[in-house]
């Protein structure tokens, strides 16, 4: 059988509870209609457009709820040495907390580290699994 939390939310025994999706106050909320992550052109560490107006919502849902600090994860797809990819994963967090920082987010309430090529969110040697890995969460 599927664990469900009280409220019918999905909750797998190894994942920490997000609350209820729509909460707008909760986790759930942030990663379903806010997004949690931005995706990056390779080898790159640009924020473009799109990843702009993912962390301009951001900022939003975070200054509506101050209590939260947050960890900026920076991800690299496999492609390149892991020396390579671990500091390409660093500037990518580090892009990230700068443009939440110049839009009103205090530095005190982030931190950023860099997984490189250790935690691709989907397996695959290909373009369309390449660029799903190529990436930045907000946890």
């Amino acid at each position: 059988s599927t664990p469900f939390s009280t409220n019918g939310v999905l909750n797998s025994s190894s994942a920490e509870f997000e609350g209820d999706i729509s909460d707008p106050g909760s986790i759930a909320f942030f990663k379903n209609n806010v997004g949690d992550r931005v995706l990056f052109s390779i080898d790159q560490s640009d924020i473009d457009e799109s990843g702009k107006d993912i962390l301009l919502a951001q900022v939003d849902w975070l200054q509506a709820n101050s209590d939260y600090k947050i960890i900026i994860e920076g991800h690299a797809d496999e492609r390149g040495t892991r020396e390579y990819n671990l500091a390409l994963g660093q500037r990518r967090a580090e892009a990230v907390r700068d443009y939440l920082y110049l839009n009103g987010i205090s530095k005190d309430r982030i931190s950023v580290k860099s997984y490189g090529e250790e935690r691709p969110a989907v397996t695959g040697q290909n373009e369309r699994s390449y660029a799903r890995n190529r990436r930045v969460e907000i946890n």
